[in-house]
């Protein structure tokens, strides 16, 4: 049996064997008019385990990868640090709709309070289909020092698998659409300066124009990597500032145009005759609340990674909204014998707009400083100056998101510190004195644009809605509704 068996196997493997014939087994023939082909490039080599274990540690550590480009095994965005960013993108988002919506819908009286949500969701739409069709570009392509290009237009390129637009570790869309609800929020606080009398159509048509003149150039001088005033990606900038989350992109352009263009607009009619108190601060109060929690992926997204200068955000985000909040309370009780709802809400959301700049380069303990100053000096610009010079900024924009945004960058000049974030270090001597010009720059720009682009619409299509609609409230002369059963 067991010859018979092998005798099969001899079988079956002979009739799958190849057959050589002596052509096959001679070498080919070398001639002058037959070269030898030459053999096929050989596969370029992967990462070594060297590379690998270093693309991993780099991923734990938020760093850019060591293996060389086009062989990493981890090419893709990291899992945890994009996970945050999707998280922060939300919250950034959740900061306008509804946070923004509820804090100035409960400031404003109850005849205007659907004005001011269908600005927020007008705005949220018009935004982002000018992010999609050129906005991202213009911020954020390679351009000039003032202003990107139109390599991106209709997101060419962003692709979801590509990193390295935002950082290491992120999808190049996750970074497209985080920038995007900054995009959205910045326009959206100056209506506070303007609400109850700026007719919807100008609001939009103001906003459009805005984004080109102010928002988009801003974007790109402070945060792109050919950016005029980005100190930490760009060596060759002409101002070596720095802005973690938007202290000047943000909060001053739209506090100062704020300014401006309730000025030109005008006081609202009975200003200073008649009452014009919140109609809800239960609405406000719940809005601040969001604002706070939607702040954290304001500030902490900034790091662009749940890492260690996530933390610090985090941190000093906390510090410095909870302590603006109480201390501008207590001004109020010391001076005024109450403390008040609205005094807290006031004093949170200028803490966290002071903390902005600064909120990933400075200390816990300046943060705790910061939030002390926060709640001061935006004080005596709500309770004091506006009353001193007479403009009707309605919602305080301006006093809570000119000054202290201003204050912000200043103040980000004076506690930046290279324990909080290593990139101080380069950047540390002179610091202040960047900090004041980008402020100059910024204060100017946004100013001058704002006026222009104000007398254009207020030439075209008007600013204001007609006295009678002022007197019956925007709700149901604008929109067709009433926020509440009459």
């Amino acid at each position: 049996m067991k010859k018979l068996a092998t005798l099969i196997t001899i079988l079956v493997l002979g009739a799958f064997a190849p057959v050589v014939t002596a052509q096959d087994a001679a070498p080919p023939a070398v001639t002058a008019e037959a070269p030898v082909a030459p053999s096929e490039a050989a596969a370029p080599a992967g990462p070594s385990i060297e590379e690998r274990l270093g693309d991993i540690e780099a991923y734990m550590n938020n760093g850019a990868r060591v293996s060389a480009p086009g062989t990493s095994k981890v090419a893709g965005p990291g899992p945890g640090h994009n996970a945050w960013q999707m998280v922060s993108t939300a919250l950034v988002l959740f900061m306008t709709l509804p946070g923004l919506a509820l804090f100035y819908g409960g400031l404003v009286r109850k005849k205007n309070v659907l004005s001011v949500l269908a600005q927020c969701m007008g705005i949220a739409g018009l935004v982002t289909i000018l992010w999609w069709a050129i906005g991202y570009s213009l911020s954020f392509g390679a351009g000039n020092a003032f202003i990107g290009d139109a390599s991106f237009a209709l997101l060419k390129g962003v692709e979801s698998g590509n990193v390295g637009a935002g950082y290491h570790w992120i999808s190049d869309v996750m970074w497209c659409m985080f920038q995007l609800t900054f995009a959205i929020i910045t326009p959206a606080l100056i209506i506070g300066a303007i609400a109850e009398r700026m007719k919807f159509s100008a609001v939009l048509g103001f906003v459009a124009l805005w984004m080109f003149l102010v928002y988009f150039p801003f974007a790109h001088m402070v945060w792109s990597t050919t950016g005029f005033m980005c100190g930490p990606l760009n060596p060759d900038a002409g101002i070596k500032a720095i802005d973690f989350a938007g202290g000047t992109v943000v909060h001053m352009t739209s506090g100062w145009s704020a300014l401006v263009l309730c000025i030109i607009l005008g006081k609202r009619k009975g200003y200073g005759a008649q009452p014009m108190a919140p109609h809800s601060m239960v609405l406000c109060m719940v809005g601040t609340g969001m604002l706070w929690v939607g702040w954290y992926g304001f500030n902490a997204g900034s790091a662009l990674g749940a890492d260690a200068i996530a933390s610090i955000a985090f941190g000093t985000t906390t510090l410095a909204a909870a302590t603006a909040g109480f201390v501008w309370a207590a001004i109020e009780w010391i001076t005024r014998g109450k403390p008040s709802v609205l005094g807290f809400c006031s004093g949170i959301v200028a803490g966290l707009v002071v903390i902005t700049p600064g909120a990933g380069f400075v200390t816990l303990t300046s943060a705790v400083i910061i939030g002390i100053l926060a709640a001061v000096i935006p004080y005596f610009a709500v309770a004091f100056l506006k009353k001193a010079l007479g403009y009707d900024d309605a919602l305080d924009t301006f006093g809570i998101h000119g000054v202290g945004g201003t204050l912000g960058a200043i103040l980000t000049g004076v506690f930046a510190d290279e324990k909080a974030n290593s990139v101080v270090a380069g950047l540390k001597e002179g610091l202040l004195m960047e900090q004041l010009k980008a402020v100059g720059v910024t204060i100017i720009w946004s100013v001058v644009a704002t006026a222009v682009i104000a007398y254009v619409i207020k030439f075209t299509i008007g600013l204001r809605v007609s006295q009678d609609v002022e007197d019956s409230g925007l709700d149901l002369a604008e929109h067709g509704e009433g926020g509440y059963e009459h």
